[in-house]
């Protein structure tokens, strides 16, 4: 989900609770905090030697031991106004990160807005060879693009 799709979709849904849902269907606790958000970019040299570069919305999420906190879409539009100037552009991806024993940083897969809350479907990223031809590997792309529907898995099996 791009910064300009979650703004709209948080400003049209202002008096709802903000949820997230991991992957393998847990949600992380209602009482969870936005401690960053910020502007990541990554400057890198893929296995074939080419100059790369990407760039994300992250937002840290953490859940502390206050369990009555609850943050509304009204509040995430608020903490999203407050990084704005951040970033060079509204078409940036959106990424989650949080620590579940890990740090882990996921992408948002898709949305459901119920009768009381915005919920947000976060995927894992994955990896994958970035110059297949070079290291001897099939030069179609095994896995999909992010946010793409993956037609050969149910949802959240792949």
């Amino acid at each position: 989900m791009r910064l300009s799709e979650l703004e709209t979709l948080l400003k049209e849904n202002e008096s709802s609770l903000f949820q997230i849902q991991l992957p393998a269907g847990d949600a992380i606790p209602l009482s969870f905090h936005i401690t960053e958000i910020g502007y990541v970019q990554k400057t890198f040299f893929d296995c074939g030697g080419s100059r790369r570069e990407t760039s994300c919305c992250q937002l840290q999420v953490w859940v502390g031991e206050d369990f009555h906190h609850r943050i509304e879409t009204k509040k995430m539009t608020a903490i999203l106004e407050k990084g704005s100037s951040l970033f060079p552009d509204q078409a940036l991806p959106v990424e989650i990160e949080y620590e579940d024993k890990v740090i882990t940083q996921y992408i948002i897969d898709t949305h459901q807005i119920s009768d009381e809350a915005v919920i947000l479907f976060l995927a894992h990223k994955h990896t994958e060879c970035l110059a297949p031809e070079l290291c001897g590997l099939p030069s179609i792309s095994r896995l999909p693009a992010l946010g793409a529907k993956n037609s050969c898995c149910p949802p959240g099996s792949c």
